[in-house]
């Protein structure tokens, strides 16, 4: 807080090893006292530096901060590996190594953006002008973050609000507070960020993220995390009339084509589905199939999810690792309790793997028999869970794709593959997968339509989410 590793004013609480429920460690437990003085030094950092207008230094800055956490990659990865339970082969990728490196494309971008756009002269009501339209920081940032990706998301928050020139106070989720004291601490150690422009709030209160939304010193809510809460977010900012970034749920669909090479694409179903225990608001988790071949698909992607099972996430073969919490556990298993009421089999899976006496595991689970008006293949579960269900065609499928309150993403398997861009063109989802086609990156814009969200993150579409636009006129 305000360039300094501070104690919290609540004292300190544990955070736990999902896979062994070990208890790590503590975090500083920030009280509301504490968010108070961190939006304090935000808002002051905004107002009384030029870290808003100085380009050239903030792109430095972004770079320092590159640097300083690939330093500690090999300390991160096993940080993340234990904190989050986040199988050790996604370290390599989006929970580590890609958004730490994603750094530098949006300190590039402070360099390469066109913050001014001059349009000339003009006479409007007979006055000549000559007007130019410039883009700056909105101000002070608050990001509310989950525990899933914390790294993918803290950094996909942090480096497009300071590549903008904003300062921003960060509180991420209880359950993953090491994550991102050590961005703090790395910012604070090890790069020239002024006092003040990131302050990292680590506290045991879910709700202490809601004096952010409610705060007229702050300028923009960025949010991460379910729809639910989302909906309070926007609520409760609507009472400063804040902007506010909202990236929430998803139930993605992934839809196989009666052209498709089934076996390779329900295999790659069952792949995605369980990654990470299916704690990915992207995940496509309900499988659309042709009805003919239903039974089929069942049998391959069932066979697919046994052989993944759920590992120790330290080992590299492990594609499905714990869930967070017993919390959500919990959640999980009430939702397979809802499926058997609401019809539903278990082709595999259906409870917790055997031998896993501590930690917090669910096997990966393949619900079939259900229809898409279920709860448990309408609502998110954010678990190790797929739904499979029979489509009768493509429009059917996309009947079905689009028969869901969320639009966060989606895929499409075919044999034609200008069928299979068709389809994809037609489902109303923010992201979508054709054959296999991975559409994360720094440069892609990433977020949904309908209730999966509001804006875009990364890309220049999400850079941009961070700016405010004033047209200047000038008397000539």
């Amino acid at each position: 807080m305000d360039g300094r590793l501070v104690p919290g004013a609540g004292g300190a609480f544990e955070t736990i090893n999902p896979a062994t429920e070990e208890v790590l460690g503590t975090a500083a437990d920030a009280s509301a006292d504490d968010m108070d003085r961190a939006i304090a030094a935000a808002r002051r950092a905004f107002d009384e530096t030029g870290w808003a207008t100085d380009h050239a230094f903030r792109a430095r800055c972004l770079r320092q901060l590159r640097e300083g956490l690939r330093r500690r990659a090999d300390e991160l990865r096993e940080l993340t590996i234990q904190e989050v339970g986040a199988p050790r082969f996604l370290t390599f990728g989006a929970q580590l190594d890609a958004p730490v490196d994603d750094l530098a494309w949006f300190a590039d971008l402070v360099e390469d953006y066109a913050w001014e756009r001059d349009l000339g002269r003009a006479e409007p009501m007979g006055m000549p002008s000559h007007r130019r339209v410039v883009r700056e920081a909105v101000g002070v940032v608050g990001a509310i973050t989950p525990w899933n990706f914390p790294h993918q998301i803290n950094l996909a928050k942090l480096g497009p609000a300071l590549a903008a020139g904003n300062t921003v106070v960060l509180k991420p989720a209880p359950d993953t507070p090491w994550c991102a004291a050590v961005v703090g601490e790395v910012i604070a150690e090890e790069t020239d960020i002024p006092p003040g422009v990131v302050n990292v709030v680590t506290s045991s209160d879910h709700a202490l993220g809601a004096q952010l939304t409610r705060d007229p010193r702050v300028d923009l809510v960025s949010f991460t995390g379910s729809t639910a809460t989302g909906r309070n977010v926007m609520a409760s900012a609507a009472g400063t009339l804040k902007r506010v970034f909202l990236e929430l749920g998803g139930k993605s669909a992934f839809v196989v084509l009666d052209d498709a090479d089934l076996r390779a694409a329900c295999s790659y179903a069952a792949f995605a589905g369980i990654t990470h225990a299916g704690q990915g608001c992207a995940i496509t988790t309900r499988i659309l199939v042709p009805r003919e071949r239903h039974d089929e698909a069942v049998e391959i992607t069932a066979g697919a999810l046994a052989k993944l099972g759920a590992g120790d996430p330290q080992d590299d073969r492990t594609i499905c690792g714990p869930v967070i919490s017993a919390r959500q556990r919990e959640r999980i298993e009430g939702y397979l309790e809802l499926a058997v009421e609401d019809g539903g089999a278990f082709a595999c899976g259906g409870g917790r793997p055997e031998g896993r006496d501590r930690g917090f595991w669910i096997e990966p689970t393949l619900i079939t028999g259900l229809t898409n008006d279920s709860r448990a293949a309408r609502e998110e579960i954010f678990g190790p869970v797929l739904v499979i269900l029979p489509h009768d065609g493509d429009d059917d499928a996309v009947r079905i794709a689009n028969d869901s309150p969320y639009g966060l993403s989606g895929a499409v398997h075919g044999g034609d593959v200008a069928r299979a861009r068709g389809v994809a063109r037609r489902l109303r989802t923010g992201t979508v997968s054709v054959n296999g086609g991975v559409w994360y990156g720094a440069d892609v814009p990433f977020g949904g339509y309908k209730q999966s969200g509001i804006g875009r993150e990364m890309g220049v579409a999400g850079f941009e989410e961070y700016l405010e636009t004033k047209s200047i006129a000038e008397g000539v």
